[in-house]
């Protein structure tokens, strides 16, 4: 037993976080002296279908399968896709076989959050966008949020852990707690405790909606500290009213009285379709549950070749298969001898066990961005 419900990295890599129907197929396998040789290919959608999502967990899943006696050719993390395979693996299939549910867990739930922050992202291209959904999921999976929600080209984390198992910085400023610490009509007490003690570096950005008006408390805090570089708006869903409105009185309110280098930031409950409500008003957004609470995409792996010949169960396309970015920017499955003009993109990962890619974050971030652009992903409708 272990202090938290935390199935341990050792545990992960052991294939012991695995199905036990699996258990019982490596029983059988080796009872009776078989462990053929496959090919097998992790899917969400047999034919290109129009609705994108970004790869990503494809970290993880390397190393995971890191060491093995297998092949792996993958999509490049940071990868558009929108059917056929993302990833084919060949070698003796008990090599692998216990390795099918976490290898699938790490893919499905970063590929789903990463897809919606990247929504987020396109929806509001010029404001500042950040990852505030660590609060929403169990903390052992912090760093996998974080880092999809940067792979799709975030601004910044909130998770101080998380940052440094990706080796990112997170950042914050304050929480309503903070100001009522001090006390009920004493935001400017708060607000230049947090001035006086926060380092240089941290933007001075006031929680502004605490007890009174969102209007007369950006005011205030605007008066209160000296070089304030924005006030941030997390009125309660209850509380709101009409929340663009009310943005766009505290932009009239503080460009009338002088402060329109003041920043105006939005969070709690913001989406895109929020974001591009606000997007004309708002310097930057707080994203959490739209990230957070991503349904996951709903891979599986399926063997479509066993020792040289196609075998694959009803529905599923059988033989291996490549898949392409073709010049129109669209995404095309063919068989393996069969290529089609275009950018090949299931790409050698691991070669008899040794990984031979690289996982560079800001790589990723960047073909996330340009490859959105190329298949015309969300965008700014």
């Amino acid at each position: 037993m272990t202090a938290f419900d935390i199935v341990p990295p050792e545990a992960i890599q052991a294939g012991d976080a695995t199905d036990a129907y699996f258990d019982r197929t490596v029983e059988a396998l080796e009872g009776a002296g078989r462990n053929p040789a496959v090919v097998a290919e992790v899917t969400a959608s047999q034919f290109p279908s129009g609705d994108w999502s970004l790869l990503a967990g494809l970290a993880d899943a390397a190393h995971l399968l890191e060491g093995r006696d297998v092949d792996v050719d993958a999509l490049r993390e940071g990868r558009l896709f929108d059917g056929g395979p993302v990833m084919r693996i060949s070698g003796r299939y008990l090599a692998f076989c216990r390795l099918e549910t976490a290898l699938l867990g790490f893919l499905s739930h970063a590929t789903g959050m990463a897809t919606a922050a990247l929504e987020a992202r396109r929806v509001a291209p010029d404001s500042t966008v950040l990852s505030f959904g660590s609060r929403h999921v169990h903390p052992s999976i912090a760093a996998m949020l974080e880092r999809s929600a940067l792979l799709a080209g975030l601004d910044g984390i909130s998770n101080v852990a998380a940052g440094e198992v990706i080796g990112e910085e997170a950042g914050g400023t304050m929480p309503h707690a903070l100001v009522i610490s001090f006390g009920r009509c004493n935001q400017e007490t708060a607000w230049q405790a947090f001035d006086e003690a926060a380092d240089e570096g941290v933007p001075r950005i006031a929680l502004c909606d605490t007890y009174s008006d969102e209007v007369e408390e950006s005011l205030r805090a605007a008066e209160a500290i000296d070089d304030l570089d924005g006030v941030r708006l997390d009125t309660t869903g209850s509380r709101r009213g009409e929340f663009e409105h009310i943005l766009r009185e505290v932009r009239w309110k503080l460009d009338q009285r002088g402060h329109d280098d003041i920043d105006i930031f939005a969070s709690g409950g913001m989406d895109p379709a929020a974001m591009r409500e606000t997007r004309d008003v708002v310097d930057g957004f707080g994203v959490g549950s739209h990230i957070s609470d991503a349904d996951p995409v709903e891979f599986s792996l399926d063997i479509v070749e066993v020792e040289g010949e196609r075998a694959v169960k009803r529905g599923k396309l059988g033989e291996r298969k490549q898949v392409y970015r073709t010049p129109e920017g669209s995404h095309a499955v063919t068989p393996e001898d069969e290529p089609v003009e275009g950018e090949a993109l299931l790409e050698p990962l691991v070669r008899e066990g040794e990984l031979v890619r690289d996982f560079d974050l800001d790589a990723a971030t960047e073909r996330a961005a340009a490859d959105a652009e190329r298949v015309g992903f969300g965008g700014e409708q």
